[in-house]
């Protein structure tokens, strides 16, 4: 019989949203809620090389930062971009979205994120975001 976990994260002034996870025959479903962009003024992020794979329990939220990437919050106060390969179809994220994966990992080149009306993109690559110092 299917488990399914509701894990809150941390949000400023006291937000909560939900992830949710529904693990069946050994295979991981985590709905993943979307954070909607701040209004104040925003942080410029430099890219670097990011990881091959992220763990799914280190997923806190995610923030839409284009048509062709996600960024991911994780638990450590790391950020991490998803980008999406150039056949992502312009999908809606802005309900949230799922991923699905066999060994509780989220790999570029292999996964894809699906949104909740039912299209994918598959995850091309991982960059991790650090903010950009203005001098």
């Amino acid at each position: 019989m299917p488990a399914l976990l509701g894990l809150v994260a941390l949000q400023p002034a006291g937000l909560a949203q939900a992830l949710a996870s529904l693990t069946e025959d050994e295979e991981t479903v985590l709905r993943v809620p979307v954070q909607p962009r701040p209004l104040d003024a925003p942080v410029e992020w430099a890219e670097r090389k990011g990881p091959s794979c992220i763990p799914l329990r280190a997923i806190r939220r995610a923030m839409l930062s284009g048509n062709e990437q996600v960024d991911f919050l994780l638990g450590d106060r790391f950020r991490v971009r998803a980008e999406f390969d150039e056949r992502c179809p312009a999908l809606d994220f802005y309900g949230g979205f799922y991923l699905k994966t066999e060994d509780q990992r989220l790999c570029a080149g292999r996964d894809a994120v699906r949104s909740r009306m039912g299209g994918d993109c598959t995850i091309e690559r991982f960059k991790h975001l650090v903010p950009k110092v203005n001098r």
